[in-house]
């Protein structure tokens, strides 16, 4: 979810962009409200539709979520990819129930699987493959949950990271200097982590300034684990 108003594009061209998204359902807009209202992290609307349009153009059949809110994310991904079946993780039970309840009236929740507990804790006990994973859970762990995740994504399966750009502050660090100024941990452990996600040897990444930053990567060939290691 964006950092409010123009916080990553010009206030013109942010409202100008919202104009052009198609109308929403009525559920998806109860829940974007809910997420507003709540303080929800739910994804931004255009995120969603992006979503939707990548686990459609892929073919995805096994999607992964890590961070499920109040299923917003993953909602989108189910419509986008009817054949799919999606598996999400949260760590919140009343954001778990939530979520339960959303799908349901979303009429998808017979594809999606529901796991409650701390993502780096479920992930190991996963299988996959995964054709699709969207990650939008505790920033300060994003290098781990890609370190956990891309054995399981299979070669040329495409990885989703949303709030890259965090409202900004990714790119904007704070003068070491001004004793005034705080350091956010957030901002700080993305902009390592947006480094470490360009230069992955197994990954063909890019960060783009879709809603609060949105990382997409492609897996161009196998990790060492993967292939019997380490040598």
């Amino acid at each position: 979810m964006k950092h409010g108003k123009a916080s990553i594009l010009r206030a013109d061209q942010e409202g100008y962009l919202d104009r052009l998204l198609p109308p929403r359902d009525a559920l998806l807009r109860e829940m974007e409200e809910v997420s507003r209202r709540d303080g929800v992290p739910s994804a931004d609307p255009e995120v969603g539709k992006l979503l939707a349009i990548l686990a459609r153009t892929t073919g995805a059949r096994q999607i992964l979520e890590l961070g499920t809110a109040i299923g917003y994310g993953a909602l989108w991904l189910a419509r986008g990819a009817p054949e799919a079946r999606v598996t999400t993780i949260d760590v919140d039970p009343d954001r778990i129930a939530r979520a339960r309840s959303y799908l349901e009236r979303g009429g998808v929740l017979g594809r999606v699987d529901l796991l409650q507990g701390k993502a780096l804790e479920v992930l190991p006990r996963l299988p996959g493959p995964f054709d699709l994973v969207f990650i939008d859970a505790i920033k300060t762990e994003y290098r781990r949950y890609l370190d956990h995740v891309l054995p399981k994504v299979r070669v040329g399966g495409l990885l989703v990271f949303d709030n890259l750009l965090w409202g900004g502050l990714v790119a904007a660090p704070p003068d070491e200097d001004d004793e005034n100024t705080e350091s956010d941990e957030d901002a700080d452990a993305l902009r390592a982590f947006n480094g470490y996600l360009m230069m992955h040897p197994q990954l063909d990444a890019i960060v783009l300034p879709v809603g609060d930053g949105l990382g997409l990567a492609t897996k161009i060939k196998p990790t060492i684990l993967e292939m019997g290691g380490p040598f």
